[in-house]
């Protein structure tokens, strides 16, 4: 019995640093992310800021009735649906595709040297690559330049400007941002693949679409899965960073998304009880995603953190 105490005691001192190690990062969780849910009860008010929360009316479900009679919202949901679905698959289909191409080739140099030039983009921030951007698709940028030059185009193009184009332009600039970071964690996957299988494939004929196919494509399949059902929990964010520094009115029926809705409605229209309601319901959506996400991944792939 004194022994267990005695091991007991041991293990909390043997474990006190990491728990040390902790707890500024557990301060900061819980003033930042803990203390700010509080402001829900926002949603569920007509709120005044000059009243404060305890002074503002109670007006309970209202401003979620409000929020379904605005023709916005039908807008919001759709683009960010549409915009976050659009990243999700894109992306997942490029990680693969690049991690198999890089899987292929054979020169270890050249292999480190494209790996890196492909992440590289994903620590950098939208802010900078939004300006990039911009100036590259401005009615008088490169890419019109080249469009125009190759007979496709006869008038230039705002890309960003145009509710046509817009929602394509921010999928694709997402995908080629993170394609190259995304693809690491396929890249250890095919690392786990065993070579022998290859090389009997090789001796049995078999060319490197064969190969690619029927052992490549089933060594990672676990991988895709798991990464796919995870990614159910990103539905409905479909980019805050990216949508704010590329977007302008003109494009607000296609580019705005339930992020950017509540920035402007709560922030630049001062209507906050509205704001926080629409976000309270992507609260808890999200939450329900997450929960099924993590439900799915231990189905299919096994996958667990708890």
């Amino acid at each position: 019995m004194h022994k267990r105490i005695r091991n007991r005691e041991k293990k909390k001192i043997n474990t006190l640093p990491y728990h040390l190690m902790l707890f500024p990062g557990t301060v900061c969780l819980f003033i930042f992310s803990i203390i700010p849910m509080l402001g829900i009860v926002i949603a569920f008010q007509d709120f005044v800021p000059t009243m404060g929360i305890r002074g503002s009316e109670w007006v309970g479900l209202e401003n979620f009735k409000y929020m379904f009679q605005l023709p916005d919202t039908m807008y919001i949901f759709r683009n960010t649906l549409v915009i976050a679905v659009g990243k999700i698959v894109l992306t997942l289909v490029a990680s693969i595709f690049f991690a198999i191409l890089l899987n292929e080739l054979r020169v270890v140099k050249a292999k480190k040297i494209v790996q890196t030039v492909a992440y590289l983009p994903h620590f950098l921030s939208w802010v900078i690559l939004a300006t990039i951007f911009r100036d590259m698709l401005d009615s008088n940028g490169i890419m019109n330049q080249v469009l125009q030059g190759l007979g496709i185009l006869k008038e230039p193009i705002i890309f960003l400007g145009s509710n046509t184009t817009f929602q394509p332009v921010v999928i694709f600039s997402e995908v080629w941002k993170e394609f190259g970071y995304n693809a690491v964690i396929f890249i250890a996957a095919l690392a786990g693949i065993n070579t022998e299988l290859y090389e009997a494939a090789e001796m049995d004929g078999a060319g490197r679409l064969r190969k690619i196919w029927h052992i490549t494509l089933p060594g990672i399949r676990q991988t895709i899965v798991l990464v796919a059902t995870l990614n159910i929990a990103n539905i409905l964010n479909a980019g805050f960073d990216q949508i704010y520094n590329l977007y302008s009115p003109i494009v607000y029926r296609t580019g705005d998304i339930i992020d950017t809705y509540v920035y402007r409605m709560g922030f630049m229209n001062a209507q906050f009880s509205l704001a926080t309601a629409v976000g309270l319901l992507k609260s808890v959506v999200s939450f329900i995603l997450i929960f099924t996400s993590y439900k799915l991944a231990d189905k299919f792939a096994n996958y667990r953190i708890f």
